[in-house]
């Protein structure tokens, strides 16, 4: 079921979010600076993703992925106080989503900036609305998705980058906003996801087994599901 002034607020999403990203996501690419890679590795670099010119690969692919999320965000939320954390999330999302799958890292560069403008935005929602209580369970939740991922990381660090476990507290902050039905759902959709299909990949060999493996897609794909199927399995699993 739509929220209220879903219409409204999904159209926002998309016009606001698209053209955000076909902007910045090329421009960003050119300017992060590249990580220090551990003996034998190798990356393509940031900036040759971003192709040459405006209208390039990148640019459309950034651009239309976070148009779709921002209309289905928009569409899920209306226009509650917390849409413009996911906006913001929907754009940066669509960048570090393109530039993972590419190149199998997920820059801080990008993962940083939008902790402080996710956090932000959902700081001046809870000033407008008085939803101190969602806030607090929103820093909690931050928590214990960073928590959680860092334990994966540390147990198997081959699986689970360094760079999914901060793309994890980010996804938990907004997640935990909405519910911890949200949060549940969208931390494990993701992990389901990532694993499932990894596991088929490298059976198929199109990854190898010790090959890092871009996990970050599946996170951004989970924390979306979170958002729009949250509640209704909240609501399945208790009742």
């Amino acid at each position: 079921m739509p929220a209220d002034n879903a219409l409204l607020a999904a159209g926002a999403g998309i016009v606001l979010c698209g053209p955000a990203a076909f902007a910045l996501g090329p421009l960003v690419m050119r300017r992060i600076p590249e990580p220090i890679l551990e003996e034998g590795d190798t990356k393509i670099p940031y900036a040759e993703l971003a192709g040459q010119g405006v209208a390039t690969k990148a640019a459309y692919w950034c651009g239309v992925t976070a148009a779709i999320a921002g209309g289905l965000l928009g569409w899920a939320l209306g226009a509650s106080a917390g849409l413009a954390a996911w906006l913001v999330l929907a754009v940066a999302g669509s960048v570090l989503g393109y530039i993972d799958a590419r190149t199998r890292y997920l820059p801080s560069a990008i993962i940083w900036p939008a902790y402080l403008l996710v956090g932000l935005a959902l700081v001046i929602a809870a000033l407008q609305t008085g939803e101190w209580g969602s806030l607090w369970r929103s820093a909690i939740a931050g928590a214990v998705g960073f928590g959680v991922f860092y334990l994966l990381w540390f147990v198997f660090p081959r699986g689970v980058g360094f760079g999914d476990v901060r793309l994890s507290g980010l996804l938990s902050i907004a997640l935990g906003w909405l519910g911890w039905g949200e949060l549940v759902a969208g931390l494990y959709g993701g992990f389901f996801l990532g694993a499932v299909i990894g596991i088929v990949l490298t059976a198929a060999k199109v990854f190898k087994r010790k090959q890092l493996f871009p996990f970050g897609p599946f996170m951004l794909v989970g924390a979306l599901i979170g958002v729009l199927a949250g509640q209704p399995l909240e609501r399945l699993y208790l009742g």
